[in-house]
């Protein structure tokens, strides 16, 4: 899921004496001010990996496997949930050997490659949910047309699109941090390498990062955000103009597990994020990372698996063969 730097960025340039020894990694501190909790970190951490890519899993498996649900929707949905065990597992096994080995470097190579893909795969996140609203507004306000606009042609590039479009971005903005001097402290106070923990860690003049840092933001955060409210503006004002509740309720339902996965996914962002500079603190900024990283990709299948009644059906077929 893609970061929101905006309150932790500060503009900052670091005297020149401290730029004496060019530093080859860094260290994670991750929850290394917690010692005597490790041991319950770790198998709190690996129980929700193992939730997290059985729940996604089943999802992907029962949407390649049931006839019923190769549609665009669920489409999409297979398309998400391989998304998020991608985007966990680029964090959560590194987290999970720290806490085992209590061994917290990584070197600049690695940390590098964390930043771009986490930022690569957020961006994907948000626009594969701006895809997955466009769905749920053609096949609630053109019904008659949805099999014409989202044939599989048309879905296949939507997904292409949204996996490659945030790559050379995101490849540019890690170079770009990467290639200025870390010369001080190499203790990043995060469990994993995020844009802004590492950016203070830098020397010199860092305006400019900051600036692309926003600008990104902008492309992939906020223009996908506005078209999901567009289409679901939209798609309310249409279901509130159907003539009986039944009819409503059945077209609401086919975009409520959706809207719910929007809401935690932007709503956790923005709670993390956004929070005022005075509130916040590296301990809270963890704790509400971990939500934003961890616990959301955990939710996410049970709120398809509970509210859509098309996979609950699937799952149950497939649990009876």
């Amino acid at each position: 899921m893609l970061n929101f730097p905006f309150p932790q960025m500060k503009h900052q340039e670091k005297p020149a004496e401290e730029n004496v020894t060019e530093l080859m990694g860094f260290v994670l501190l991750g929850f290394a001010d917690v010692f005597l909790l490790q041991s319950f970190l770790f198998g709190l951490f690996l129980v929700m990996y193992i939730i997290i890519l059985v729940s996604n899993g089943i999802i992907l498996l029962v949407t390649k496997l049931d006839p019923t649900l190769h549609t665009p929707m669920y489409f999409f949905l297979g398309n998400f949930s391989f998304l998020e065990i991608c985007y966990v597992s680029i964090t959560l096994p590194r987290m999970l050997m720290n806490l085992w080995t209590q061994r917290r470097t990584i070197s600049l190579v690695a940390c590098a490659t964390q930043m771009c893909f986490m930022h690569m795969l957020g961006a994907t996140e948000c626009l594969l949910l701006a895809v997955m609203a466009y769905d749920r507004y053609i096949a609630i306000c053109n019904p008659l047309h949805y099999p014409l606009v989202m044939n599989h042609k048309v879905c296949v590039q939507l997904v292409v699109g949204s996996w490659i479009s945030g790559i050379p971005a995101q490849i540019g903005q890690t170079c770009q941090i990467f290639s200025l001097h870390f010369c001080g402290s190499h203790l990043i106070n995060h469990f994993f390498c995020d844009i802004p923990p590492v950016l203070s860690l830098a020397g010199g003049d860092t305006f400019l990062n900051e600036m692309m840092v926003y600008i990104v933001a902008v492309l992939f955060v906020m223009v996908p955000f506005l078209l999901i409210l567009i289409s679901y503006t939209k798609i309310i004002s249409t279901i509130l103009k159907l003539p009986s509740a039944t009819s409503r309720a059945k077209a609401f339902s086919t975009c409520s597990s959706h809207l719910m996965v929007v809401a935690l996914f932007y709503g956790s962002a923005t709670i993390t994020y956004l929070q005022p500079k005075t509130s916040h603190s590296a301990r809270t900024g963890k704790v509400l990372s971990l939500f934003y990283t961890i616990v959301t990709p955990m939710f996410n299948p049970m709120i398809y698996s509970l509210r859509n009644k098309d996979v609950t059906m699937a799952l149950r077929k497939l649990l009876q063969k």
